[in-house]
């Protein structure tokens, strides 16, 4: 016990000479099992950009990815970090193969995962700019993401199944509103899209786009029937839900796009 409490004072101490202030000391043992070397030189250099100031608490933790509330000059960030050792590298290839954008990229774990975080950081930006409430992205470095924190102080947004909608069928129409936007504009398909990866604030935010695909990908349509399904099965025994055939054909009224 004293050895891993030793190991993780001087995880801390690697961290802040890196001139990142960790905030928040119970999530200790999570740093651990996250900030190998590799993952500590690229937090260093976002330390030296700027990017970063402080590292607070654990928001999310599981095998694919931790999420972290972090801080910069200009406000709350969360830093997200693909774990290298437990994450689902071959379940990825499965959204990044037919993806124009990351064709040729080596089969290997480390290369899957920064292409995975590269696209994750692609889509978000495509969607911020089509005007869809995502978090916007600021940076990236090898496994991790830096990008807007969704919540109030440090306390994230809840997941949609987790809320009392006041308005059920307004949030329905609003979320069907993201998903004809994020194709029409963004030129993209979320690929997983449910109530686990909706947050609600102010209003639906949409969030874990590193598997949004473009629509040339060979499973895009595919992918967007399925988006709509799931969003039809959760609100269906909370208002009115529309036909799931007519929801894809306003989604991709003006594309020619087989089905």
């Amino acid at each position: 016990m004293a050895e891993r409490r030793d190991l993780i004072e001087r995880l801390d101490r690697k961290l802040e000479s890196f001139g990142i202030r960790v905030k928040d000391e119970d999530q200790l043992k999570v740093r651990q099992d996250v900030f190998d070397e590799a993952t500590l030189i690229a937090l260093y250099r976002l330390a030296n950009r700027r990017v970063i100031t402080s590292i607070g608490g654990a928001i999310s933790t599981g095998k694919e990815a931790n999420i972290f509330f972090a801080e910069r000059d200009q406000g709350a960030l969360a830093l997200k970090i693909y774990m290298m050792r437990t994450a689902n590298f071959k379940a990825m290839t499965e959204y990044l193969d037919g993806d124009p954008r990351f064709s040729g990229i080596r089969r290997t774990r480390k290369d899957i995962i920064f292409a995975w975080t590269r696209k994750e950081f692609s889509n978000l930006k495509r969607a911020h700019e089509a005007g869809i409430p995502v978090p916007e992205p600021h940076a990236f470095e090898r496994n991790i993401l830096i990008m807007d924190f969704l919540g109030e102080g440090e306390r994230p947004y809840p997941q949609l199944r987790l809320v009392e909608l006041p308005e059920p069928e307004e949030t329905y129409q609003t979320i069907l509103g993201y998903i004809k936007t994020l194709f029409q504009r963004a030129r993209l398909v979320h690929a997983d899209l449910s109530e686990y990866n909706i947050l609600y604030g102010d209003k639906p935010y949409v969030i874990d786009m590193g598997q949004a695909v473009t629509l040339d990908h060979p499973r895009a349509m595919q992918f967007l029937a399925r988006d709509v399904a799931n969003i039809n099965r959760y609100f269906s025994d909370r208002c009115r839900i529309l036909d799931e055939k007519e929801i894809v054909g306003q989604v991709t009224e003006g594309f020619d796009l087989e089905p």
